[in-house]
């Protein structure tokens, strides 16, 4: 087996795909701790379907770079979810329903309308569950990946205090002066950059997965903030390169591999959890 990752790794593909799993884990894993805290759980779901719209209207307009349209796309509906889920009339949760169920028919309609592919239903079977797309990435997109993964790193750890503030109290970051739209916006930005990012890894509809599993499994075994996230962070590290290696070894789809992988975690957590508290 060794010899076997010997021989792949000698393909600069191989190498590619390792390095964007892994960044992508790290970025989940960083935001995941926060949107499980706050209940915002179901944004990432509702942006990665708004993502797949996107994603049908790029193959439409035969974009030759679709990430140029998809993530301002994905932005801008992570915009509009915030601001419709703060309005009286229409509450958080429809916002995303409405937004998330619609940008999901409206791309597999114009899918199936002005489809130029032959193999209509494993394309949307791809882009729905992750497609082998993520071992066949260019360089440009791999650099594209690590700039976007260094913002949202860095955007995470100078803004921690902040993000540590209304994860937790809202109305006493308010109280202290703390910009809480603001930093709400920069949340649901972050994680709009990260479900685009995770689209050729595990798919629109497995990215919550990578986002919320790794946040629970850390929140199994540890109680402070800091501790949980780092946590997550290698739990999810660790997980995509599991994920990545089996499914370059067994031939198993990626996406779902790596989702499997941290369901075990998970239990595993749950299982140290026990262990270590008596509960």
């Amino acid at each position: 087996m060794i010899d076997t990752l010997v021989y792949y790794f000698e393909f600069p593909f191989v190498r590619y795909a390792l390095i964007v799993g892994v960044l992508i884990a790290l970025c989940s894993s960083l935001l995941g701790v926060t949107l499980v805290l706050k209940r915002f759980s179901f944004i990432g779901d509702g942006l990665s379907h708004v993502a797949f719209g996107a994603i049908a209207i790029a193959s439409v307009l035969n974009l030759s770079n679709d990430m140029f349209f998809v993530l301002p796309a994905t932005v801008i509906c992570a915009v509009l979810l915030l601001r419709t889920g703060q309005n009286t009339k229409i509450k958080g949760d429809a916002a995303v329903a409405m937004i998330s169920v619609g940008a999901l028919a409206v791309g597999y309609l114009l899918m199936n309308i002005f489809s130029t592919s032959a193999n209509l239903s494993g394309d949307v079977c791809s882009t729905l569950f992750g497609s082998t797309s993520i071992l066949t990435l260019s360089i440009s997109e791999v650099w594209l990946c690590v700039v976007l993964s260094i913002a949202v790193v860095v955007i995470f750890v100078v803004f921690y205090n902040k993000i540590f503030a209304v994860t937790f109290d809202e109305d006493f970051a308010k109280a202290v002066g703390t910009n809480v739209n603001t930093y709400n916006l920069l949340i649901a930005v972050t994680i709009a950059i990260i479900i685009v990012l995770a689209m050729n890894l595990v798919g629109s509809l497995l990215i919550s997965a990578l986002v919320i599993f790794p946040a629970l499994s850390a929140m199994r075994v540890f109680r402070s903030f800091k501790t949980v996230t780092i946590c997550s962070a290698v739990v999810s590290v660790i997980c995509a390169t599991l994920g990545i290696l089996i499914s370059i070894l067994a031939g198993t789809p990626v996406g779902s591999t790596i989702v499997v992988i941290d369901i075990l975690a998970f239990f595993a957590a749950c299982v140290a959890g026990r262990v270590r508290y008596g509960a």
